[in-house]
């Protein structure tokens, strides 16, 4: 936390969190229960290495319903409200993309044992006509928005944004000006006020990616391939950037932090591509390819090549580093984006993935590695699943990861991680010249949680992260 007389949450700038000497000393991840047979909950994790409790869960908030597929969660209250003394980073927002429930969870109180405050039950939300709620963003406005993705109950795409009462929580209505302004699928989004824009990305029909991935429905257009363009100020859709067959499934997106960027990232999962977004100098907004992941071709899968499904991407404070994981290949990759139209490979870990030596899939003909993975083991236990959810700590130095998606794709392509349970990871990150290596003093083993294996998910830091808190031009002259 920024100190300074009369601050809200967060920092002034990117570089005031670069550069702060605060460490993380516990996160909080989203727990859920493979077979739907007892409530998801909210890990405590102590990440402090001079802890007694290092390295374990301490404490465990479980929800009161059963089914309610917790994701991604947010923050009421981030550095984009720095400015204001009156807000603090009190609650964490907790939605559920399985039941359209969000939790209001109390993390003030006792950071250490967090309270279930307020629930916002599923007729809440069809009211408005949305639901599958996924990403939170707080407003500088004191609001809180979540993107949904779906119509109701129906669970047809439908990409819209709910808004919460800052100090109720109550819905209280929709952010889009009229349902032109309305995505048929929605998913991440990232505001840049200074050049009044937002930006979207797309999944697809809830009804559809519930059961699995199946490949007909991607050929059928139930999986979306746009970034949708929004005028912040008018909150109308202006533009549609169409990535292509290649880019289908653009999920996690992210600005760079520089509040004044008028560029970015989105992984497009599905195929493994990376696509820079930029402002023109016509003053509209284009995308272009600027990393490739080559498939592998296998034998043994279920298709003859093996995309890398890039699952979640992440920039570091100081927008020097790119990371993203490949959730079927198994790895995780450090890019050094000084150039952002030619980033370039600094650093790359494997462990788990579905092409590791010795399984049932047997690569032949690989563009980028002579030799398949080695099975890697954590604290003498076999790391299944593979890379997937990131947070990076806010001087860069400390990646954090979960091997866990989506428990309905968990079971689809690896069923053994639903069986024993979903593993936390530390990558240490050289910040100075790149690379990446696999802290052998850390694990969280969600396989031996105390009422059995659970798939840990995304993860928050109490102080604010890479990815939650959106930073707003001209906040430092305000301090």
């Amino acid at each position: 936390m920024a100190a300074c007389g009369g601050c809200g949450p967060g920092y002034a700038t990117p570089g005031e969190a670069f550069t702060s000497t605060s460490k993380e000393k516990i996160v909080y991840l989203p727990c859920i229960i493979p077979d739907k047979d007892r409530p998801d909950y909210l890990a405590t994790v102590d990440v402090d290495p001079d802890s007694p409790t290092y390295s374990t869960v301490i404490s465990r908030l479980h929800f009161p319903y059963i089914g309610d597929e917790i994701h991604h969660t947010g923050w009421n209250a981030c550095s984009s409200c720095h400015n204001d003394s009156s807000r603090s980073r009190s609650r964490l927002i907790v939605p559920g993309l399985g039941s359209d429930r969000i939790y209001i969870v109390d993390v003030k109180t006792d950071p250490l044992n967090p309270k279930l405050d307020k629930v916002i039950e599923p007729w809440e939300m069809h009211a408005f006509g949305v639901s599958t709620p996924h990403t939170t963003h707080c407003l500088a406005d004191g609001n809180v928005m979540i993107s949904t993705l779906g119509d109701g109950p129906q669970k047809n795409g439908k990409g819209s944004f709910i808004l919460l009462d800052g100090e109720t929580f109550k819905p209280k209505g929709t952010w889009p000006a009229t349902d032109a302004d309305v995505a048929p699928y929605g998913y991440d989004f990232w505001y840049q006020p200074y050049h009044n824009v937002m930006i979207s990305t797309e999944w697809g029909h809830p009804r559809c990616f519930f059961k699995g991935l199946d490949l007909a429905e991607v050929e059928n257009g139930s999986y979306g391939t746009h970034l949708n363009v929004y005028d912040w100020k008018e909150k109308k859709l202006i533009q549609k950037i169409d990535l292509g067959k290649e880019g289908v499934m653009p999920l996690e997106i992210r600005f760079l932090h520089d509040p004044k960027a008028t560029e970015g990232f989105v992984g497009s999962a599905l195929f493994a591509k990376m696509f820079r977004f930029f402002k023109t100098e016509e003053g509209d907004w284009a995308a272009e390819k600027v990393i490739d992941i080559p498939n592998k071709e296998v034998e043994g899968w279920i298709l003859p090549e093996m995309p890398g499904v890039m699952t979640d991407i992440i920039i570091s404070m100081d927008d020097k580093y790119l990371y993203f994981s490949n959730w079927l290949h198994g790895d995780i990759r450090q890019y050094d984006i000084t150039d952002t139209r030619n980033p370039k490979l600094t650093g790359q870990v494997f462990f788990g993935g579905s092409v590791q030596a010795g399984g049932p899939v047997t690569v032949t003909k690989d563009q980028e590695l002579s030799v398949q993975p080695g099975v890697r083991y954590a604290k003498r236990k076999r790391i299944e699943g593979a890379p997937q959810m990131l947070q990076l700590s806010l001087d860069g130095r400390r990646l954090y990861v979960t091997t866990s998606l989506f428990s309905h794709w968990d079971k689809q392509f690896y069923p053994e991680m639903c069986k024993n349970g979903s593993m936390m990871f530390i990558i240490d990150v050289d910040t100075k010249n790149g690379g990446l290596q696999l802290n052998n003093d850390f694990l969280v083993d969600f396989g031996a949680e105390p009422d059995g294996p659970v798939l840990a998910h995304e993860i928050r830091y109490p102080g604010g992260d890479c990815t939650s808190d959106i930073y707003v031009a001209g906040m430092e002259s305000k301090k």
